[in-house]
């Protein structure tokens, strides 16, 4: 059990989950994932922050009594409401009945909406405070990131932030709790991956949050998925702020489908003139085999993105067309975009990528674009390597 103090006061209590497959039932977890809450122990009341989803509560509780003993928490402190989290609620409030449910007043709708309790509830509003004796719990509205209910609670006294879901990873704890204390590398690639899959549209809202909480002084951020962050808050933080401001990486993702290999043929090309012309960081992903959380995770790092697609039905390629409607959702933005496609008589993929792309308020008037009948001749080499070349000229520049 990875059951520790943080600093006096406040202790870990979280759950690993290395069983469940899928991230609200999309977003594969090969390395697991956690849901932390925490208690923080004033001298006269003690608070519980977040907690976990439903099948992991009596975990909770036993974690809890490792802390407290036979006393209750006084507080339930609601930083977000996504089931991951809140799914305990109702087997909490069994186990504790005395224990005041705490959150801002969506929450508190969202409390009676999933689980039908309206009573014993504290609502507080943007910079309330909660005394807990010794310890006080400040609290943070920041709406949409990733729901419209989502606050952050600051113990001033320690500089920690529990700041829910925001600079969250997928990745169990093995071991350890606090990011010194581990390697931490393998956590940082389930950041980009988090956020892209997760948080990725909402980047104008993070940014809000990070200017709200810009003149906290931070020793420790607690967030409900991942590492405790301490050593390496800077860099964990400076990765929400790029990737919400959609600022990325010198490098290219090659996204493409391929039935029978004439597409995939362009895409090696295209990527064999890249590096020719200096690019380093190139990823290629066949979108009927990479899943769509990797794709996008690496969108996001990298500022070059090449699409490529074979006309089906006279449309676009379904796995391309899947990631399309992705990008389009997570508004992407601040990138260099060419597209490729290929065809056997109908030529409708290149159109339809373009046509995505101007739904998602992309600009395609300078977008470089290739497209082919049937295989690949020396014409279309030729084409591909001069878009490749441009490209590469863009993005270096």
């Amino acid at each position: 059990m990875n059951i520790q103090a943080i600093t006096e006061g406040v202790y870990y209590v979280g759950v690993n989950d290395r069983t469940t497959y899928r991230f609200e039932a999309m977003w594969p977890l090969p390395s697991g994932v956690t849901y932390n809450s925490y208690i923080v122990k004033g001298a006269d009341k003690t608070a519980l922050i977040d907690g976990v989803e439903i099948s992991e509560a009596c975990k909770l509780k036993k974690n809890i009594r490792e802390i407290i003993g036979r006393e209750a928490p006084d507080y339930l402190i609601i930083n977000h409401m996504e089931p991951d989290h809140s799914g305990s609620i109702s087997i909490l409030r069994s186990f504790f009945p005395d224990m005041t449910i705490v959150g801002n007043a969506k929450t508190l709708e969202m409390v009676k909406g999933f689980y039908g309790i309206e009573d014993n509830l504290l609502k507080v509003a943007d910079n309330d405070s909660l005394d807990l004796g010794g310890l006080t719990l400040s609290f943070h509205l920041t709406p949409m990131v990733h729901w419209p209910e989502t606050m952050m609670t600051y113990v001033k006294e320690k500089s920690t932030l529990f700041p829910g879901d925001a600079f969250g990873c997928f990745g169990a704890l093995n071991g350890a709790v606090i990011d010194s204390e581990m390697d931490i590398e393998p956590y940082f690639p389930e950041m980009y991956r988090y956020y892209s899959n997760i948080v990725g549209k909402y980047g104008t809202f993070v940014q809000k949050a990070l200017a709200k909480l810009k003149d906290l002084n931070l020793s420790y951020i607690c967030p409900t998925h991942g590492p405790v962050w301490h050593k390496y808050i800077d860099r964990t933080v400076d990765i929400y702020d790029r990737l919400s401001r959609y600022e990325a990486e010198n490098g290219v993702v090659i996204v493409y489908g391929s039935m029978y290999g004439n597409t995939e043929e362009m895409a090696e090309i295209i990527a064999r003139r890249l590096a020719e012309c200096g690019i380093k960081s190139i990823k290629m992903h066949n979108a009927s085999k990479s899943h769509l959380s990797y794709i996008l995770s690496d969108v996001f790092r990298y500022r070059g993105l090449i699409i490529g697609a074979p006309t089906y039905s006279n449309t676009l390629f379904p796995p391309i067309e899947a990631f399309m409607q992705a990008i389009k959702t997570r508004e992407l933005k601040n990138r260099v975009i060419a597209t490729f496609g290929s065809c056997t008589w109908a030529p409708q993929s290149v159109k339809r990528i373009t046509s995505v792309l101007e739904e998602a308020k992309i600009d395609t008037k300078d977008i470089k674009s290739v497209d082919m009948k049937q295989a690949v001749s020396a014409d279309t080499e030729k084409s591909l390597v001069q878009m490749a070349e441009k490209f590469a000229d863009e993005l270096l520049k």
